[in-house]
């Protein structure tokens, strides 16, 4: 199946309250896992590439270009999302390589600032028929400012939504960015209250923090897209990991390469078959 826009994905999970797994690309072998375990579930899914994703790799081009390049001969749905762009430049760069939507995140800005910074990248991305998520104030920008107590007002939300016209939005319900233990605790009526009073899907950022059960029930209380970056990390290391540990003379990177997006490969069809439903 060719490569889709994402509202192709969200529009239908969020009418069935089904979740769709965002999933954090960083380098190529990511990408190539994350749509192999997709295909075995038989599930869409959302290739994300973060602002420092870009930065890593010098530009956004090389890694776009190549995940593009994979999600075209996926055999499901496979959208290809900026993730955490912070400027409009960047924002421009994604749409002109061929990235059907972006999350624009003003949230280091005040909030009227946030509000006609968003407002006027969403308005430029709608013209180019991008899908735009962004996120209201500190709720989970790349790094990582959920603050303990920080939650999103349904209100707020809902006005930010109007004044903005983005078509997702991004809430602070109890999740953290990076979290390496995944003991994070979702309100989860305040997720079914914003739910019920903003008009477009929601997004979990900080996902990685929050166990399995959880995010099944996160996801029945509203969230559609759930974004997940720092768990697959932890699984694609450990694998490669513990390969260079059994075969301590291994030179050659495709070989714990190939093991590490094997075991990627394999989380994300679990999470798509027995955790994101």
């Amino acid at each position: 199946m060719p490569l889709v826009n994402i509202a192709d994905i969200i529009t239908p999970a969020a009418m069935t309250g089904r979740p769709v797994g965002a999933f954090n690309v960083v380098q190529l072998e990511h990408a190539e896992a994350i749509v192999a375990g997709a295909e075995r579930a038989q599930a869409p899914v959302v290739l994300q590439i973060s602002e420092n994703c870009a930065r890593y790799h010098g530009a956004l081009a090389p890694i776009g270009a190549a995940t593009l390049a994979v999600a075209r001969v996926a055999t499901v749905p496979v959208a290809v999302h900026l993730d955490h762009a912070t400027t409009a430049d960047l924002v421009r760069e994604a749409v002109r390589l061929g990235f059907g939507s972006v999350m624009y995140d003003a949230s280091a800005l005040g909030h009227d600032a946030n509000i006609a910074a968003t407002r006027d990248v969403t308005g430029w991305c709608h013209r180019h028929d991008v899908w735009v998520e962004a996120e209201l104030g500190e709720i989970g920008g790349k790094d990582g400012v959920h603050a303990p107590g920080v939650r999103t007002d349904p209100a707020d939300a809902a006005a930010y939504v109007q004044a903005t016209g983005v078509d997702a939005l991004a809430v602070a319900v109890g999740s953290s960015h990076a979290m390496l233990t995944r003991d994070a605790v979702l309100d989860l009526d305040l997720i079914a209250e914003i739910h019920a009073a903003v008009p477009v899907p929601l997004v979990l950022h900080g996902s990685s923090g929050v166990p399995d059960t959880t995010l099944t029930a996160a996801a029945r209380r509203g969230m559609t897209k759930i974004n997940l970056a720092t768990h697959l990390n932890k699984v694609f290391t450990t694998a490669i990991r513990d390969h260079l540990t059994r075969e301590q003379h291994t030179a050659d990177p495709r070989a714990y390469g190939a093991t590490g997006r094997a075991a990627l490969s394999n989380e994300v069809t679990r999470l798509l078959t027995k955790v994101l439903v």
